[in-house]
């Protein structure tokens, strides 16, 4: 079973980023939620998902620092790591790649590419 995990303190980006992915779910992906730092890394630890949709200014523990600890780990290394923030400086977004993030997309964004780029990352033909 696929696993995405959305990363986001706040609720109505949380909900809004499950009803674009929701469709997924009938392809047996199982779509998890967090709403800050340190639930987040529990939910990695519980599912180790395929995905991540994360913000960066979290409570607990930010973006950076989930994204660094994990892509500095052997178990969860693979995952890919979407950087999904308001934060859209030059300075953000090289700091996103640093750590290493796989992608970063900045708020708003759109719905249709969100849909497009699990469906590639996941070998999942929804259209």
């Amino acid at each position: 079973m696929k696993k995405i995990l959305i990363v986001d303190d706040e609720p109505n980006i949380r909900e809004l980023l499950y009803q674009i992915l929701e469709d997924f779910e009938v392809y047996d992906v199982k779509i998890i939620k967090a709403q800050d730092g340190k639930r987040a890394l529990e939910m990695v630890k519980k599912y180790v998902p395929d995905i991540i949709y994360l913000d960066i200014m979290l409570p607990e523990i930010n973006g950076y620092d989930i994204c660094k600890e994990l892509k500095h780990s052997n178990e969860y290394k693979d995952i890919y790591v979407i950087l999904l923030t308001a934060k859209g400086q030059e300075l953000d977004k090289k700091r996103g790649l640093e750590v290493g993030a796989d992608m970063y997309i900045t708020k708003p964004f759109d719905p249709d590419f969100i849909v497009e780029k699990t469906s590639e990352l996941l070998g999942i033909d929804i259209f």
